[in-house]
């Protein structure tokens, strides 16, 4: 299981990018769940990030699910940053515009991770629907991180299938939501691709500034895997 943390500025890139984090997700988490960065502001910490060895992902920002020109609009403009991955939200429970978007980010052509906001469940048919389409990955994420992680929102068998669809896909799964430390042995119990973290590494909560501390302790625990668990 690798780890990907969320940044907001080149400091924090630099901090990140030195502690080895494998997945750099760059985002405003002052602007929700997945707030999106000035594009220019993307640009310059992916130059500062190329041979890091990390992997680059980027939220596009938070849109209702049915501003599909607006979210199409900020795809291109994402993508054209040179990111890796570009993150895009979606209700986990689906709905027609859900789909509708759904097959609008297909075409797209770019290498997209849809991003379930898990808070009011997955809807096993949608996520279906999601990873059918190959996509460069999936998430299972919440949109309220003030509520409690994944794990207090939806029912871990819940999680437990989700991760399990995408992997009988062959895509790429991912896991995040006000994740914490303490929970790493119930994440690689349910062994995703990659865990994402901005809670648990930060001053305060996730708007406030990364711990350096907090940050390499989260990755010693990530890499020092117990005899016996898989990573």
């Amino acid at each position: 299981m690798q780890v990907l943390v969320s940044v907001r500025d080149v400091a924090e890139a630099q901090l990140v990018a030195a502690a080895g984090v494998d997945f750099i997700d760059l985002k405003e988490p002052s602007r929700g769940a997945l707030g999106g960065l000035e594009v220019q502001a993307i640009v310059t910490i992916v130059r500062l990030l190329r041979g890091s060895g990390a992997r680059i992902s980027a939220t596009i920002g938070d849109f209702p699910v049915d501003a599909v020109e607006a979210i199409l609009d900020r795809v291109e403009a994402v993508a054209a940053t040179g990111v890796d991955l570009v993150k895009v939200g979606l209700p986990g429970r689906g709905g027609a515009d859900a789909m509708r978007l759904l097959d609008r980010l297909q075409a797209s052509g770019h290498a997209l991770v849809p991003v379930l906001l898990a808070d009011q469940g997955l809807s096993p048919a949608f996520v279906d629907a999601v990873v059918a389409r190959g996509f460069a990955g999936v998430m299972a994420d919440t949109a309220h991180k003030g509520a409690g992680s994944l794990f207090a929102m939806i029912a871990e068998a819940e999680i437990a299938q989700f991760v399990a669809t995408a992997r009988e896909a062959g895509c790429l799964v991912g896991l995040a939501g006000a994740l914490r430390q303490e929970e790493l042995p119930r994440l690689r119990a349910l062994s995703p691709d990659f865990a994402g973290f901005r809670s648990a590494v930060c001053r305060g909560d996730r708007t406030g500034a990364l711990d350096a501390d907090r940050l390499v302790a989260l990755v010693y625990a990530l890499h020092a895997v117990p005899s016996g668990i898989a990573a």
